[in-house]
């Protein structure tokens, strides 16, 4: 429901943010886009493990293939790097080798929690020898910390890989990250990898209207958020004039492009099987337009999260596949319609990703809070 405070700033209540943030992220209705176009518009996908990003396209596009984004990360258009939130994403080439730089801030801030273990090293001498070395040959975390120990043998092994990993954009080479390929992480740097120079960070005015665009309507705090930056008021204000400003239902001022789509809260949602780690869920300070209040911290188990279920638009459950079946745990009873659309979301979903196999697909018991 849109409502209007007496100052005359339109409020937006939890559905409106949620039915407009659906439609930011293609899960409103599935999408034509491209892997690669849809990769860009998303701002990146989280990729924390391998599998999420080929999910996360499986449930927002239309006629979605996982060989197309797998094909993508062969020919070196998408690539795998940490990013937002110091979490591995998988980023369009062009957005690794500005969007790294926008979020380097973060990076070094990170490295403040391991000032102990690295008590006497030159940071700027780390860097251009970890530079050498997977310029190389790609290296693997553990190489790093090797070489690296050899020169620094009184700090902290993995501070020092660390270090090299916030001062760097390394990216995971491939066959890391294809569809239905192994390998283990090994890095190289995102310059060398991609055969072009990094750029400078775009300007914060930018990627502002580019995060409302994909996650919008949202609070500067949601957008700091999702970056893991702080000090994005700046350019939330030198945009005012071109935004539009709306309230939640607690106060809180959000920002929006005047031309992007807040659909009726009515509109119909259907059921989309997600990822763990999905974006959908890890990318604003307030969740409840995506996630219910009584359903805080179901999603994950201590640093596990869980593969996640939409109904009507919010988390209602979680999924595992079995070698056997694809089971469905929701939070509380679905109606029989609900059911049967999960059902056929979930059919959906197995043709695209794992075509030729016949799993069952079956509920389990609700899923009780306290599990």
């Amino acid at each position: 429901m849109t409502k209007t405070t007496s100052a005359a700033v339109p409020v937006l209540g939890v559905r409106a943010l949620n039915r407009a943030t659906l439609d930011r992220q293609l899960l409103l209705r599935r999408s034509a886009l491209s892997a690669g176009a849809a990769v860009h518009r998303l701002l990146g996908l989280q990729a924390q493990n391998v599998k999420p990003p080929y999910y996360a396209l499986a449930a927002r596009l239309d006629g979605f293939v996982p060989e197309a984004l797998s094909a993508l990360m062969a020919d070196r258009e998408v690539v795998r790097i940490v990013s937002m939130r110091s979490t591995i994403h998988t980023h369009t080439a062009d957005d690794c080798l500005t969007l790294r730089p926008f979020v380097q801030p973060a990076r070094d801030r990170e490295l403040t929690h391991f000032r102990k273990g690295l008590a006497g090293v030159d940071l700027d001498r780390l860097a251009g020898l970890a530079r050498d070395l997977v310029e190389a040959e790609p290296r693997t975390m553990a190489h790093l910390r090797e070489a690296l120990h050899a020169v620094w043998p009184e700090a902290d092994p993995a501070s020092l890989a660390v270090a090299a990993r916030c001062r760097l954009p390394l990216v995971q080479v491939t066959p890391r990250g294809l569809w239905g390929r192994s390998g283990q992480v090994a890095l190289t740097t995102a310059e060398h990898w991609l055969g072009r120079p990094a750029e400078p960070a775009p300007a914060p005015d930018d990627v502002v209207l580019r995060y409302l665009a994909a996650f919008g309507p949202a609070s500067v705090k949601d957008m700091q958020t999702w970056a893991g930056l702080t000090r994005l008021r700046d350019a939330f204000e030198r945009l005012r004039p071109r935004l539009l400003v709306f309230r939640d239902e607690q106060g809180v001022e959000l920002f929006d492009l005047p031309d992007a789509p807040r659909p009726d809260p009515d509109t119909p949602a259907p059921p989309r099987f997600l990822p763990e780690f999905d974006n959908l869920l890890l990318s604003h300070a307030d969740r409840t337009r995506v996630i219910p209040p009584e359903q805080w911290g179901r999603s994950w188990q201590g640093n596990q999260a869980h593969r996640t279920l939409l109904v009507d638009g919010f988390l209602a459950g979680v999924w595992r596949r079995e070698p056997d079946a694809l089971v469905v745990e929701p939070f509380t009873d679905l109606t029989r319609r609900q059911r049967r659309e999960v059902l056929e979301e979930g059919e959906r979903m197995l043709s695209v990703l794992h075509p030729g196999e016949s799993p069952d697909i079956r509920f389990g018991r609700v899923r009780a809070a306290r599990d």
